[in-house]
């Protein structure tokens, strides 16, 4: 009985510890956003990756410059898309999870925040501490295109004065 207790134990840790590995391999293979640069550990709960059904792979730092990639690579069809779950940093299914628009915690490249969550409730009790709106996955895309103009002005500005920064 001992021994089906032990040999449990390692393998359910192995299992565990073999997924975590492979949730990760994601950013081993795209560690910075070829968008912006942005190191994509650092961004691990706003992260997207997308394999394409050619089995080509990107990896982005947020749902704005998944938006860009999409667009730019219109001829490729995504077979996968994930996004980093903000409570837990592990890549979920983007069109599955629950995503909040807006509120008061500041966005990833964007004005306006577009945060996913695995769970329902993880995302409702994001809304009651920094309020925001519950939407679908489509929602949030649509809305990353619809902002895209003001933030690209945005990040464009926060380089400028980055650079002026830098020059004194």
């Amino acid at each position: 009985m001992k021994r089906v207790f032990v040999f449990g134990f390692l393998m359910v840790f192995c299992l565990v510890s073999t997924g975590f590995v492979s949730a990760q391999d994601d950013i081993k293979k795209h560690p910075a956003c070829k968008y912006c640069g942005m190191d994509r550990q650092k961004f691990a709960h706003s992260r997207f990756f997308v394999e394409n059904e050619d089995a080509t792979t990107e990896g982005t730092c947020s749902i704005h410059c998944a938006a860009i990639d999409f667009a730019l690579n219109i001829d490729k069809t995504p077979k996968l898309m994930q996004v980093g779950d903000y409570s837990t940093r592990n890549l979920v299914d983007a069109e599955k999870a629950y995503w909040v628009l807006g509120g008061n915690k500041p966005g990833v490249m964007t004005k306006r925040a577009k945060w996913a969550f695995a769970k329902k409730e993880d995302a409702e009790k994001f809304m009651a501490e920094s309020g925001g709106s519950v939407i679908t996955f489509e929602q949030a895309f649509k809305a990353a295109y619809e902002d895209m103009y003001a933030d690209t002005k945005m990040i464009q500005e926060r380089r400028k004065m980055r650079k002026m920064q830098q020059k004194k």
